[in-house]
Order: structure tokens, then sequence, then C-alpha cells
């Protein structure tokens, strides 16, 4: 569920090193809120990340 249904920014995976060095699997999640927006001029709910909403590429309808 932790995508953006704007940019279709999702999940990434990598490697969590401790300071032992030793290593071990680890998932990032975008911040991605539920929020009201206005598409095609209808309010209706989506999952869009805070990247997309600061920067104005969703029409919010608070």
């Amino acid at each position: 569920m932790a995508k953006c249904q704007i940019c279709s920014k999702s999940v990434s995976f990598g490697i969590k090193v401790s300071h032992s060095h030793r290593r071990s699997n680890k998932m990032w999640k975008p911040n991605v809120r539920r929020i009201k927006a206005v598409i095609n001029g209808t309010p209706t709910h989506i999952y869009a990340c805070t990247r997309c909403m600061r920067s104005g590429k969703v029409a919010s309808n608070a």
C-alpha cells in the first residue's frame, strides 16, 4: 500500500549496516498520506507522498 498515486514512489530496499558491521536487510517506506484531492473536478481520496503535496502536484481539498 505504501505507494504514491501521483509519482509512483514506492518502497526501496537496501542493507542496514550496524556499528559492528553486521548486515541485515532493510526496507524504507515513503511518507504516504491519505488525502482528499480534486481529480477531474471531483473530490476523491487518494494516497499521495508528502513530497508531491509540498511541491503542489496535488490540489488538496482541505
